[in-house]
């Protein structure tokens, strides 16, 4: 009999992703008890049904889904799979081995058996200190801007930034995390080896250089549209999800369904009322709990603790602002800055609160404008609360 951790690499490649009866078996058996189990049932199917008394309700299914796996047992052998990743440069770690993401460890019998790796990225502290970033591939740029601020935002403060890799919001959330050279990892629907889609492959690159790509699944499987639904799970395990911008029919709304069953955080980015591609953010809120985003910065206190998000110091001497609206303002300001009709976006307030109140910033030293677009000014100091109440009086 191999050990566990072959077992799980074989269990990786002859189970679909998120096969709810291998889940079933090998939380009763064990990955290497389970293949066992495989042998055992196809000599003796009255002695199988007797190892599993304790599951009477799945017991069945188990057997009928033993047809979909023998197939698969010849071309799994633990030594060829891994033969197969170091080809394209890539380590495996097994369920519940060292460097296993405890993040994962949520779903139980729907973890992954394996996950399969390309990048250095230690991705069991990544996934325990992350914000996954979804939304439409078809995204707009409103959205794409959104996701781009959310995700650098996050990264600054060293909350890694997971996605699927896709075209549009995703591609975006990963940009953003690398623009502020931080870590972001791609959960791919298909093998390591084939970075898909092949219009991101050079992105994916970037992602594999300074964060890690991932599948459940050995390379040399193909991404087919079931294991997009399934990988959906392992994104949502990430501390908090924002859906960015999601169809009412949207592979993110399965993400963020995935987030709420384990009790994740999920904020929701909102949209023009006009806009297909913002209508699924918006039944988030509306029937499922999810929290409005009205500020990128929003992502750090669902992902960190309050006194963590903003940092002590911050917490209780932070920028004294004249009103709400500049607190507002000041929270949208992205690290790489933006048009005042961005940050109006970003922040929910109107083009003319958004220009009052980044005038009013610019007064307190908070924030500058250079070549059109807003940024944070470098200040030393905060500014004297004293001095501000007498300017707000004289004003």
């Amino acid at each position: 009999m191999m050990d566990a951790g072959d077992a799980a690499l074989v269990w990786s490649a002859i189970a679909e992703p998120d096969d709810a009866e291998a889940g079933a078996l090998v939380s009763v058996l064990g990955h290497e008890g389970a293949l066992a189990w495989i042998g055992e049932a196809g000599h003796d199917p009255v002695a199988a049904t007797a190892t599993l008394a304790s599951e009477p309700r799945v017991v069945d299914r188990i057997l009928r889904a033993r047809e979909r796996w023998v197939p698969r047992l010849a071309a799994a052998r633990p030594t060829e799979l891994r033969e197969r990743a170091e080809c394209v440069g890539a380590r495996v770690i097994a369920r519940g081995a060292p460097g296993w993401p405890a993040a994962l460890e949520v779903m139980g019998a729907r973890q992954p058996h394996a996950l399969w790796v390309r990048g250095d990225a230690d991705v069991d502290a990544a996934w325990g200190r992350s914000v996954a970033v979804v939304g439409s591939r078809a995204a707009t740029a409103y959205g794409e801007h959104v996701a781009s601020d959310v995700a650098a935002v996050a990264a600054e403060r060293g909350i890694a930034v997971v996605s699927g890799g896709a075209y549009g919001i995703d591609a975006a959330a990963h940009r953003g995390a690398l623009a502020v050279d931080g870590v972001t990892i791609a959960v791919l629907a298909g093998g390591v080896d084939r970075l898909y889609p092949a219009g991101n492959a050079l992105l994916l690159e970037r992602v594999i250089r300074t964060g890690a790509v991932v599948s459940e699944q050995p390379p040399g499987f193909a991404p087919h549209r079931q294991r997009f639904l399934s990988r959906n799970r392992l994104i949502a395990a990430a501390g908090a999800t924002v859906v960015v911008e999601a169809a009412l029919r949207s592979g993110a709304l399965s993400t963020a369904r995935h987030a709420l069953d384990m009790l994740r955080p999920v904020l929701a980015v909102p949209g023009p009322l006009t806009s297909a591609a913002s209508a699924g953010c918006h039944r988030l809120v509306r029937e499922s709990g999810a929290t409005l985003m009205s500020a990128p910065v929003d992502v750090l206190q669902a992902v960190m603790s309050l006194g963590d998000a903003l940092g002590e110091d911050d917490a209780l001497e932070g920028p004294d602002f004249g009103s709400a609206a500049e607190r507002q303002a000041y929270g949208a300001i992205p690290p790489r800055g933006a048009s005042a009709e961005s940050i109006a976006l970003a922040s929910g307030l109107t083009g003319p609160e958004a220009a009052t109140a980044l005038a009013g910033l610019a007064a307190r030293g908070l924030a500058a404008r250079s070549r059109g677009l807003w940024s944070r000014a470098e200040t030393r100091e905060t500014p004297d609360k004293t001095d501000n109440l007498v300017q707000r009086v004289s004003d």
